[in-house]
């Protein structure tokens, strides 16, 4: 690749390198903000003939996320409503988009670091298994031998680990894409973190493999992934209530405490508005901005009292004390907090424990517990390269080699009871769409299939 000519002499069109906006974001952001410069990934990055470099860190971990496999898939994941049923249902995708528009917002706001919030909006559900927080729980429940449906002894359960899908979003970017000579995406840690933490997380939880080099295990996270996790709540109350307000009644929506501060502010607005479907969509709006407001307020006291405490007047400052920062920085007010509290619990009665959401859930269970049963039971249904992949894990003969007169003794040797092959179903199950799950479902136990195994 020929190398990149540079502007000679004096131009109207600035000629930004990775040197030249790492010092732009020194110069804009403000002390208590991530610094691109400072940021460490575990390998290298390979030049792979490029001559010129106009991304920072962050910027680089941004794109490496959108260009994955697991971001394209999110287009098939579930968020509330099963996607098919309608073509205005969020999806996974539609949710992540939604989630980075609203933490970008937040960061500038605080003058905090955009491109960091942006790239772990951007991977915090890159974890997530099909049919949405309902597939992820009974994938949980079976590894941890609290499916009655699929019984694990304690000592195996041990060893193989729950599921959550923030920590599965770790191991998506640091071991599952495929995409370099090395394993995974070889993100920054900041990015890392900030995917880990944007829900809740614990130092012991049990999750077998996420290398907590760089995660900062001891603090309650950097600013722009607290950002991010408020993002993902505010999004999610608001698109659920959106997505759901043909099973409530709106009146009802109307009595939340929220709904009405909302009214409020809109004053002679919403009087002068008829039209139930442009209420809607005022309501909607008015909530996420009277709540991300509230945040952005709220957050620059906290933050202020906390530099004060701290005696943080520099960068350095603020880095000196990073691995060790309070998780409530970026935060509500009480009145903000009480808001939200109401807005989640009215969503979880309407609408997440509706009749609809619970048929929803019910073919969750019916599905995800019967392929990884089916899987478990008989590996010769899995494709091929998840065979390959636990081959060469497991240092195994791969099980299509295996003569048949083998294969039994073969599956219960080296399959049956090992944690790795569990944590491969499980790998293989949370990284599938609903239509791929579906369509594996249809092929395994449909008398006649409408697909060929292994086609979505």
């Amino acid at each position: 690749m020929p190398p990149v000519s540079e502007p000679s002499g004096r131009s109207l069109v600035p000629a930004y390198d990775k040197k030249a906006l790492e010092a732009l974001e020194d110069e804009r952001l403000a002390v208590y903000a991530s610094r691109a410069s400072r940021a460490v990934r575990r390998y290298p990055v390979a030049e792979e003939g490029k001559s010129y470099d106009y991304r920072t860190e962050y910027q680089r971990d941004r794109d490496r996320i959108v260009h994955s496999r697991a971001f394209r898939r999110l287009k098939h994941k579930t968020q509330v409503f099963i996607p098919f049923e309608g073509d205005h249902y969020r999806t996974r995708l539609t949710h992540t988009l939604e989630v980075t528009q609203v933490a970008r917002t937040v960061a500038r706001a605080l003058g905090l670091n955009e491109d960091l919030a942006e790239a772990c909006a951007l991977g915090h559900d890159l974890g997530h298994t099909p049919f949405g927080h309902s597939g992820e729980k009974v994938l949980n429940r079976i590894l941890t031998g609290a499916d009655p449906s699929f019984p694990l002894d304690g000592k195996l359960a041990a060893q193989v680990g729950a599921f959550k899908h923030n920590y599965q979003a770790v191991r998506v970017v640091d071991a599952l894409e495929k995409r370099y000579e090395h394993p995974g995406l070889n993100l920054t840690n900041d990015t890392r973190e900030g995917i880990l933490k944007h829900t809740t997380w614990r130092r012991d939880f049990p999750f077998p493999d996420v290398d907590g080099e760089g995660l900062n295990l001891s603090s309650g996270g950097h600013l722009e992934g607290q950002a991010v996790a408020w993002a993902d709540e505010y999004a999610q109350q608001a698109h659920d209530l959106e997505d759901g307000l043909t099973l409530v009644d709106f009146e009802k929506v109307l009595a939340l405490g929220l709904s009405k501060a909302v009214v409020e502010a809109l004053g002679p607005a919403w009087a002068g508005v008829t039209d139930a479907t442009v209420r809607h969509g005022m309501l909607i709006r008015g909530m996420i901005h009277l709540l991300v407001t509230d945040l952005i307020t709220s957050s620059r006291t906290s933050i202020g009292r906390w530099l004060d405490a701290k005696s943080v007047k520099t960068p350095n400052d603020f880095y000196a004390q990073r691995r060790k920062l309070p998780g409530s920085l970026v935060a509500p007010s009480k009145t903000g907090q009480r808001f939200y509290d109401e807005l989640k619990e009215f969503i979880y009665q309407h609408i997440i424990h509706s009749y609809r959401v619970a048929q929803h859930d019910g073919r969750a269970q019916l599905v995800v517990l019967s392929l990884f049963s089916a899987w478990y039971r008989n590996p010769r249904l899995l494709p091929d390269y998840v065979l390959l992949r636990y081959r060469d894990l497991a240092g195994v003969t791969y099980l299509r080699d295996v003569p048949l007169k083998r294969l039994d003794a073969e599956i219960a040797a080296n399959y049956h009871r090992k944690p790795l092959f569990l944590r491969s179903i499980a790998d293989h199950l949370a990284g599938m769409t609903d239509s791929y799950a579906l369509s594996e479902y249809d092929s395994m136990f449909s008398a006649y299939p409408r697909h060929a195994p292994g086609t979505p």
